[in-house]
């Protein structure tokens, strides 16, 4: 009886404020990595939708956690990265899939749109849309190295003593496709895939004297590009614009074979209570101009189709310089990485390492 009371009560009310031109609070719980969620666009979203944005800050390790935790309640909408979705929804089942008919695709660049959808994908069903995104490639001082331009010049004799890069695996990822492979293709086959990255490994060893230093540090990295001791470095895109700013003569340069990417993307927790508000969160977040502020704020490009036209001049340059289009259709985002591959790949960094 009781029960029935409240619940008579919560119509009457609910009746009430419509009647009375009342609008009731309507939130959208975001769970996302700081700094993707600037207050000034977060503050225009709620002035024109009338939804409260409620933000989480995390990282990919803590979102998976707690989602977990809540078999996928909790939040509207989280921004994992793109490798880290499709094994753990196959293996725990914390997101729903995405309606892309709820999607404004028209603004989402298609290269980018079509790597989420493929390696998102879990029972024929893509499980996120792309957000923003970064690459690592070359950073090149053409004073010194101007006919650098793919991986495969981290072993060339002629920059002897001026290269530098980091014993990890992107570099062997790398250093696989500037060799004509797809170290991608075959992460199905561990044999393949062994013997690829023993192969690598040998090419890294024969290198090894030609090499300044494995850098670890990315401040000590553009330091020695300042200085003048490292001529040529794999490293990320930022670090090149950095540099560029500094020295016109150093900049980030895209890869022949392809810039290696990552893609931090927009997913829908399985029990999401406001997935209407996440679609319209979703939507405008890609909206070019919105998509610019992000960009300008944080320096990191998004998927959104057009962003460039709203950016800052010097931000913009990078973009335009450093990734047309067609260079942006070449990179090659990182997928899923099957557990077994890790150990291998460290096997072979190990013996890189230890070589003399």
């Amino acid at each position: 009886m009781r029960k029935k009371s409240i619940y008579s009560v919560i119509l009457i009310v609910a009746f009430w404020a419509v009647g009375s031109g009342i609008v009731l609070a309507e939130e959208l719980a975001l769970l996302t990595w700081k700094g993707y969620a600037p207050v000034n666009l977060v503050e225009k979203f709620q002035k024109e939708t009338g939804i409260t944005v409620k933000v989480t800050y995390s990282n990919n390790e803590e979102m998976i956690a707690k989602l977990r935790a809540t078999r996928g309640a909790g939040f509207d909408l989280a921004q994992p990265s793109q490798d880290r979705i499709s094994s753990v929804q196959q293996q725990f089942k914390i997101y729903q899939p995405i309606d892309l008919s709820k999607i404004d695709s028209k603004q989402i660049i298609p290269s980018m749109l079509e790597a989420v959808k493929q390696n998102t994908m879990v029972d024929g069903k893509p499980h996120a849309v792309p957000f923003c995104w970064g690459t690592s490639g070359l950073v090149v001082n053409r004073k010194f190295a101007p006919n650098a331009t793919d991986y495969s010049d981290l072993l060339n004799a002629f920059y002897n003593g001026r290269i530098s890069y980091r014993l990890k695996r992107p570099t062997l990822i790398a250093l696989a496709f500037a060799a004509g492979e797809n170290p991608f293709a075959k992460y199905s086959n561990e044999k393949d895939y062994e013997e690829l990255m023993n192969r690598i490994g040998t090419a890294m060893i024969a290198a090894k004297p030609f090499v300044k230093s494995y850098w670890t540090n990315g401040d000590a990295l553009l330091e020695s590009m300042r200085s003048g001791e490292v001529h040529l470095a794999m490293a990320w895109d930022g670090a090149g614009w950095k540099l560029h700013a500094e020295d016109p003569n150093i900049d980030f340069v895209a890869p022949r074979s392809g810039a290696l990417g990552w893609i931090d993307t927009f997913a829908i927790p399985a029990k999401a209570k406001n997935v209407k508000a996440a679609y319209k969160w979703i939507n405008f977040m890609l909206r070019p101009e919105n998509a610019a502020a992000f960009t300008n704020a944080e320096k990191y490009g998004t998927a959104s189709n057009g962003a460039n036209q709203y950016l800052d001049a010097s931000v913009r340059a990078n973009f335009e310089r450093c990734f047309p289009m067609r260079h942006i259709a070449n990179i090659k985002w990182y997928p899923p990485v099957p557990a077994k591959l890790e150990s291998i790949e460290g096997k072979t960094l190990d013996k890189v390492k230890a070589a003399q």
